[in-house]
Formats: C-alpha cells, sequence, structure tokens
C-alpha cells in the first residue's frame, strides 16, 4: 500500500511502533506485506468505544464535582479516612481519557499515512480494563448515588448548546479517516454501509437543537433577579463549619440566610452540629477517646464547651480554600468552639440575617422534648421570629401555635390537596425542573435549592428563576454578577445555522480532497505493479 504525499517513512514508522508496540519499519511493513484485517478493524471500533465511554465519564465527573464534598464526608463516617477524593477521581479520569485519546490519533495518523492498524495485545489489554473501570464507576454512580444522573440531565441545560457544537466539530474532523477508510477499500457495502451510517449521524446532529432547550436561552431583559445566598452552615470552605466564625464569614459573603443543623445536649441546651457523631468536626478523640463512639446528644453542655470546633479544619483541609487563609484567620480557625443556639441566634440578630435549621436526630425518643427546648430557646432570645426559617417536620403544628410568627419552610412540594398554601420550599437542586421553578415563582412560592456550588449550576437556577440557593461557596457566587452564559434565540439560531454550514463544507471539501489524492495514487500503484509483476518474471527465467 503506497503512502499518501506528505507521510514520510520516518513518521509512519514512529505511528508504527507506538500503536504496535513492536519496531517495524514502513519499508519493512510493505515487504511483508501487512494489512489491516477485519479483526484490526473491529479493535479500533472497539478504541472509539472506549474513548467516548471514556468521554462521557469525564463528563460525569466534572459534573459530580458540585456534590463531592458530600462524598467525602460519607467516606469518613465509613473509614474515619479524610481525603479530597475529588484529586484521585480527576487524576484517575485523566490518565484514563488521555490513553485512549493518544491510541485513537495514533490510529487516525496511521490510517491517513496508509499503515496498517495492528494493535498490540498490551494495548488490548489495558483498553479492556479501561472499559471495565469505567463500567464499574457508572454502576456504583448508579447504585450509591443514583440522584447524580438528574445532576446530569441539568447540566445538559447549561452545556447542551456547547456540546452539540463541540459534538459536531468532532464528527466533522472524523470525515478525513472516513474518507481515507472508503476511497482504499474495495468493497462497495462497506462503502456504503459507512456513508449511510455517517450521513444519518450528522443529519441528526445538525437537527439536534430543535430538542436542546436551556433556561438560559432567553432575551437579557427576561432575565429574573438573581437568587438570593443560603450559608450551608455558615461559610464552610473560609471557615469551620456550624460555627461563629462560619457564620460571620457567611455575613461577609452578603448572604441573607445562615443555614445550619441544631441538635440538644444530654441536659437539655441546643447546640450547632450536623453529624450524628463528633469525630469529623472536634477533637473528641482526644478530650473524650472513651466516649467518641457516642452521640452528640449523649454528652451535657459542659462536656461539648470543651472540644475545639475548628482544629480539624486546619488539619484536613476539607476543602482547596484552607491554604489560602490568612495568618489572623488560621488563628482564630484554632479558638472555635461549638456554639449553642442561643450565640447563634444572637450573632444573626447582631448580623441582620436570618437563620434556617433542621433539628435532628429525627427518629429520637426525646424528639418532642428537643422541638420544646429549641422553641423555648428561640422565644428567649429576642430575635425576630420572621428570621426564624423553621424546618423540621415533627410537632410543625405545635411550633405554629406556640410561636406564630416564625416561618415555616418545607422540605417538600406542594400536594394537589394543600390544606393551607405553602410559602417556601427547601429541596435538593436535582428535584425540580426549570418547569416547577417557574410555576412556583408564578404562584409567589419562595425556592430554596441545595446545594448549589458551581457557577454553571448557579447559572442555570438563575436563569430559571429560583428564588435562593443554599450554597457551599458564597464567596465563588458573590461575585458573580450575571449567569456564565445568556443567549437570545435569534443569535442561537445564528450560531445553530452557520455551525451546520461549516461543518457541511468541511465534510464535502474533505471527501473531495482525499478522493482526488486517490485517483493520483492510482496511476503510480498501476505502474508499480506492472514492474513489480515484470521483475518477478525475469526471476522466474
Amino acid at each position: 500500500m503506497a503512502d499518501p504525499p506528505g507521510c514520510c517513512h520516518p513518521c509512519a514508522t514512529c505511528l508504527l511502533c507506538l500503536y504496535s508496540c513492536q519496531w517495524i519499519t514502513a519499508k519493512k511493513e510493505k515487504r511483508k506485506g501487512l494489512r489491516t484485517t477485519k479483526c484490526d478493524c473491529s479493535w479500533f471500533l472497539f478504541l472509539f468505544c472506549v474513548f467516548l465511554f471514556t468521554l462521557v465519564w469525564l463528563y460525569f465527573a466534572i459534573i459530580i464535582l458540585n456534590d463531592f464534598h458530600n462524598f467525602n464526608e460519607f467516606i469518613f463516617k465509613q473509614q474515619k479516612l479524610w481525603l479530597d477524593w475529588s484529586l484521585v477521581l480527576l487524576i484517575a479520569t485523566a490518565v484514563l481519557i488521555t490513553y485512549s485519546a493518544v491510541l485513537l490519533v495514533l490510529a487516525v495518523c496511521l490510517q491517513l499515512c496508509g499503515q496498517p492498524l495492528k494493535l498490540h495485545w498490551l494495548h488490548k489489554t489495558l483498553l479492556i480494563i479501561t472499559a471495565l473501570v469505567v463500567a464499574a464507576a457508572f454502576t456504583g454512580l448508579g447504585i450509591k448515588w443514583a440522584e447524580e444522573w438528574r445532576s446530569a440531565r441539568i447540566s445538559l441545560q447549561a452545556t447542551g448548546p456547547f456540546l452539540h457544537i463541540g459534538i459536531v466539530g468532532g464528527m466533522t474532523l472524523l470525515a478525513w479517516p472516513l474518507a481515507s477508510v472508503i476511497y482504499r477499500t474495495r468493497s462497495t457495502g462497506l462503502k456504503v454501509l459507512l456513508l449511510l451510517v455517517y450521513g444519518a449521524v450528522m443529519i441528526a446532529l445538525y437537527l439536534a437543537p430543535l430538542v436542546i432547550t436551556s433556561p438560559c436561552i432567553m432575551e437579557e431583559n427576561q432575565l429574573p433577579p438573581k437568587p438570593a445566598l443560603v450559608g450551608h452552615r455558615g461559610a464552610p470552605m473560609l471557615a469551620p463549619e456550624n460555627t461563629l466564625m462560619s457564620l460571620r464569614k457567611a455575613v461577609d459573603c452578603d448572604v441573607q440566610v445562615f443555614e445550619t443543623d441544631v441538635m440538644v445536649s444530654a441536659d437539655g441546651v441546643p447546640f450547632l452540629m450536623h453529624d450524628e457523631k463528633l469525630t469529623r468536626t472536634t477533637n473528641v478523640q482526644t478530650v473524650f477517646p472513651e466516649r467518641a463512639a457516642m452521640n452528640s446528644t449523649a454528652f451535657n453542655w459542659t462536656d461539648l464547651q470543651q472540644l475545639n470546633a475548628g482544629s480539624w479544619f486546619l488539619e484536613r483541609r476539607p476543602f482547596p480554600t484552607v491554604q489560602s487563609l490568612s495568618h489572623g484567620d488560621r488563628v482564630q480557625v484554632t479558638r472555635q468552639r461549638i456554639p449553642s443556639l442561643e450565640q447563634a441566634l444572637e450573632a444573626a440578630k447582631e448580623s441582620n440575617i436570618s437563620i434556617m435549621f433542621d433539628l435532628r436526630p429525627e427518629n429520637h425518643s426525646d424528639y418532642q422534648s428537643f422541638v420544646n427546648a429549641t422553641l423555648e430557646v428561640i422565644l428567649n432570645s429576642g430575635i425576630p421570629l420572621q428570621q426564624v426559617l423553621w424546618l423540621p417536620d415533627g410537632f410543625r403544628e405545635q411550633v405554629k401555635q406556640k410561636a406564630p410568627g416564625v416561618q415555616q419552610i418545607y422540605g417538600r412540594k406542594r400536594l394537589q390537596d394543600e390544606r393551607e398554601p405553602l410559602l417556601r420550599v427547601n429541596l435538593p437542586y436535582q428535584d425540580m425542573s426549570s418547569e416547577e421553578i417557574r410555576q412556583y415563582r408564578q404562584d409567589n412560592v419562595s425556592v430554596n435549592l441545595y446545594v448549589v456550588n458551581k457557577p454553571w449550576l448557579f447559572s442555570v437556577l438563575w436563569c430559571s428563576g429560583v428564588s435562593s440557593v443554599t450554597t457551599n461557596a458564597c464567596q465563588v457566587l458573590k461575585e458573580m454578577k450575571h449567569p456564565i452564559w445568556l443567549l437570545p434565540s435569534s443569535t442561537y439560531l445564528m450560531i445553530w445555522i452557520v455551525v451546520d454550514c461549516v461543518s457541511f463544507l468541511m465534510i464535502l471539501w474533505a471527501f473531495l480532497l482525499l478522493k482526488k489524492c486517490s485517483q493520483r495514487r492510482q496511476p503510480a500503484e498501476s505502474e508499480t505493479d506492472v514492474l513489480l509483476t515484470k521483475i518477478n518474471s525475469l526471476m522466474q527465467d
């Protein structure tokens, strides 16, 4: 098989060596008569599928970074080991995608150079392992973290228009090796099949914008107001969660609500704590090693005050932002203690922000006494009751009677036969579609979604019209003055038409150019065949 013009023998030799793991020169390959077999084509197709499979996993890996802190907390509760597993995920994914991408590029270059695709058994084994690892990752995601599939659906509203452009571009570039294969093969059936499949895929891609929807495809004057920020346990990227320092940092980020979790000590003092055990966010294993495995509610307030609630933040570094803390902030972190609800209410009153909390654990046998103790602290604190957002469902009617001024916020959607209208809902961001958010907004129902950390997600919810979002990254979202992107429908239509036209012209150019090159090679190959036949006849004589 002759080399196409511009493909030098040293380059072809290097490509063969990397792909086949054997030092076979292009000339030697030609003398041996090596050709790409059907089996080799099957392995190339498998390589292409593995690359796409890994590429899809990379997309998912980037999307789930918004919620990865929850995964880190889950692993800590199970293994008592703290590590930012997002780094492990990204590094492993980058290795897999790089490996499959390099092999794919080598295969395409070999095809363009007219060389055989003899994939080495080591590469075949590694590709199978790559496919199994990615399949295992998807399976684990579906079993243990199924809500992330809904996150992916939401992400398509943010990335759909740009993914469409990228996929059209990739499939357009694929026209070059595809045209090379079509002009080299002698099987008419294979040519027709490849053209039909490729043509069907491209037509589907050209028409894909008809089904692509995004709330950010709108006119500038239709953009809803920016959602208010709710500090998830304060500002946990800047200070230890559920501490007074975290509350103050949240106030500096212009949050309107401090979201926290309340538990009640053994002697009836409500305090701020998320986990049922104290091991993750305090030094209980050092101060009370024999009681470290006990629930938070088993400690009295005097014991809780002996614990440090900030040093873990510097030791484990739950977020990368910990490294950028100033010396003064680091000193302040080491002095943090577990705050009581009374202290948190006082700080919220001074800062003129609202406070929203859940009362844990809901299945405790003394839960009603927890509700009574919490209500008593709220009523005695002097904070305006409209600044308190009550989230627990247990004994809600009792709370309404004793403190009618407290704002009720519900962790569920509206029901068909709702006895009294819901004014506020607090839900995971995966649980509400853009259409539902718009409908709630029209009905004057305040919608708060959690936990929203990434700008792309905040932008989609902003365009949808959500009232507020609970976030770990208040310092990031505070700086956003506009969604990441906003396209008028007319502009998107223009981009769609231009991309499709440019793609079609480039595909047409690729096929015409390679056809011309193929026609030039055919006479030279014919003359070479005649010359080789004559030489062979002379040698036989």
